[in-house]
């Protein structure tokens, strides 16, 4: 670990963002360019003092988490977040299991969307960043804790309230049968993941149709174009689903969009301006 060359390049990278890049108030009393060291330990999850000691060459070796953490509060690019690993002496090598860190620019793109929900997706079927719409139009993942954010432990072991499954989606079935081959083909590329092999094992347990669906051993499946969601406030909501795949960090960014002119974009629409709000009645 090069404490000094990691001091240093972590200053260079802070000095380069503006408050206004991570929305944060600018303020007229700034002396250096940049973010300020607090700033970045907020927008890292972690405390100002282990941040500056950091820079100041001064903290032991920072875990890949924290790296993680850093690589995303200052907005590093794939090749400045590898020298970053590199100079804390933590090379990335292939990951024990599904990559829950998004760019930034996915994280951007999606609220670039105002008339889309979309989510991304990790290859565990995790939710991990969504649009404000995805929230409105399925539930408001910020106030869920993590393990309720997966879709496939949520279609098989989630609530089913007035009979609806995973949002009252009119592809529930299929969806179910569909994540199960694909978390089959994910365990493969993660046979080392404790939390992913933990996953499989609560839904061996507690899902005879997940159960048979696992023995079957499929690891295709065919992809959904259309779906109607039952949503509690506007009534069905038909979208059309385009899925962008992010091959680096075995990720797919899914978007739900409404044919212009339809009612189900005029509940979109409606959602839109009320969010979550609302949203009285869980999926």
């Amino acid at each position: 670990m090069d404490r000094q060359e990691l001091a240093a390049f972590l200053r260079s990278r802070r000095e380069r963002i503006t408050p206004a890049d991570v929305g944060l108030p600018g303020g007229p009393r700034r002396r250096t360019p940049g973010l300020r060291r607090e700033e970045v330990a907020q927008l890292a999850y972690m405390s100002t003092e282990y941040y500056t000691r950091l820079e100041q060459a001064r903290a032991p070796h920072p875990s890949r988490e924290v790296l993680g953490q850093l690589a995303r509060a200052l907005r590093l690019s794939d090749a400045e977040r590898d020298h970053l690993h590199h100079l804390a002496g933590t090379p990335q090598g292939p990951p024990p299991g599904p990559c829950r860190e998004v760019r930034q620019s996915i994280v951007d793109l999606l609220h670039r969307l105002p008339q889309a929900a979309a989510i991304v997706l990790s290859a565990s079927y995790e939710v991990i960043a969504w649009n404000e719409l995805a929230a409105a139009l399925m539930e408001d993942f910020s106030a869920l804790p993590r393990r309720d954010r997966n879709l496939v432990r949520r279609a098989f072991l989630g609530p089913r309230p007035h009979g609806r499954r995973l949002y009252g989606v009119s592809d529930a079935d299929e969806f179910a049968r569909s994540s199960a081959q694909h978390l089959r083909a994910t365990a493969a590329r993660y046979p080392d993941d404790p939390e992913l092999t933990a996953l499989v094992g609560e839904l061996l347990a507690g899902s005879e149709e997940f159960a048979r669906l696992w023995a079957g051993h499929d690891v295709t499946a065919v992809p959904t174009l259309r779906k109607t969601f039952d949503h509690p406030l506007v009534g069905p909501v038909t979208v059309n689903c385009d899925v962008l795949d992010i091959t680096d960090q075995d990720q797919r960014v899914v978007i739900y969009t409404a044919a212009p002119g339809t009612p189900s974009a005029e509940a979109l629409r409606l959602l839109s301006v009320v969010g979550t709000q609302r949203m009285g009645v869980p999926g």
